[in-house]
């Protein structure tokens, strides 16, 4: 399978016209009955070699790490952050294969943020939760900035959001710095961090409505990474698994999941529903449950969103018609509407 940036990297590469590459796009469309912009493409697999060269790449990583911190954490980091990088200089900048580049950049950030947490560990500093507070934003800056680096030389959609997300864990900790009673409101602060990832990710996203570039695949990793965020602290602050949740507490999580649908629907990313989609399971099985039918309760509640969801998705584009029709002005700035969908309005 061939993504959207593949074939835009065969174009600038000249290995096809501009011509044989919009026909390319418009054929799958018509054969999948979807446009590519509904298929929410991203390349993972290019082959069974990638899971081949990725489980080779996680077991040298994890020895690596076990070798290097027998002497000390930060050690173990670093040897790891380094294997990453002159792996990646092979299977990422010239073999381009995806799920290895993908391990490679979690392998690299993750090192360098071990690497910093080590040399904390290694010192053995006694200091105060404010202080661990101030240190743990800068090892977030930090790794933030080698994300950059690394975006800078491999071009790994997914080092966007990896990114993004070691600035949240900055931003949080400067916070709980700044106010340490923020401790306690760790779940409002986790959502509006999740809503600034989310309006990035549609920055990237409306700047490639059509998603023909590598910038949707950024923008697809940014949105899953901005929906836990978002789902997660939702549902918390409601309270939805407290033992006293019941029947009233089951609708309002069937009414959210219906905005994050609609919001789903609009902007053409499933990553809200696919977040949310266990507190939706437990809050039907507890209008199931409430209506008597504990036996088969986790049956029921399984096919009725199994069901719905593959409903969902066998008309996904049609659905979006109606949803991306109902927001005028808006509407026109977001991804376009495959032509079935416009027919059957």
């Amino acid at each position: 399978m061939y993504s959207e940036s593949d074939i835009e990297g065969a174009v600038v590469a000249g290995a096809i016209s501009p011509q044989a590459a919009a026909a390319l796009r418009a054929h799958i469309a018509v054969t999948r009955d979807a446009p590519a912009v509904d298929e929410e493409s991203f390349r993972l697999l290019t082959g069974f070699n990638d899971i081949f060269v990725s489980i080779a790449i996680a077991l040298l990583l994890v020895a690596l790490a076990q070798i290097g911190s027998t002497y000390s954490v930060a050690l173990g980091g670093a040897a790891v952050a380094g294997a990453s990088w002159l792996l990646g200089e092979y299977f990422t900048r010239r073999r381009r294969m995806a799920l290895p580049s993908i391990l490679l950049l979690l392998g690299f950030t993750g090192g360098v943020a071990a690497t910093l947490l080590g040399l904390l560990i290694d010192t053995q500093a006694d200091v105060s939760q404010q202080t661990q507070a101030i240190i743990s934003a800068g090892i977030g800056l930090l790794t933030a900035g080698a994300a950059w680096l690394h975006w800078r030389r491999f071009m790994v959609p997914i080092t966007i959001a990896a990114g993004a997300v070691a600035l949240v864990g900055t931003a949080v900790s400067l916070v709980m710095a700044a106010v340490p009673a923020t401790r306690e409101a760790i779940y409002p602060i986790l959502l509006a961090a999740g809503l600034a990832v989310f309006a990035l990710a549609m920055w990237w996203d409306l700047s490639d409505s059509r998603r023909l570039t590598r910038r949707a695949d950024v923008a697809f990793w940014l949105h899953l990474a901005a929906a836990p965020m978002i789902a997660h602290s939702v549902f918390q602050m409601l309270g939805v698994f407290d033992h006293n949740s019941g029947v009233g507490m089951g609708v309002i999580v069937l009414a959210l999941y219906l905005l994050f649908g609609f919001i789903a629907l609009a902007i053409d990313r499933r990553a809200l529903l696919v977040s949310s989609l266990v507190y939706v399971l437990y809050a039907m099985y507890a209008i199931i449950r409430s209506a008597g039918a504990v036996e088969l309760g986790a049956a029921i509640t399984g096919l009725i969103i199994g069901s719905a969801l593959l409903v969902l998705s066998a008309f996904w584009h049609r659905m979006r018609g109606l949803v991306v029709g109902t927001l005028g002005d808006l509407g026109r700035r977001l991804p376009p509407v495959s032509g079935l969908a416009m027919a059957s309005a």
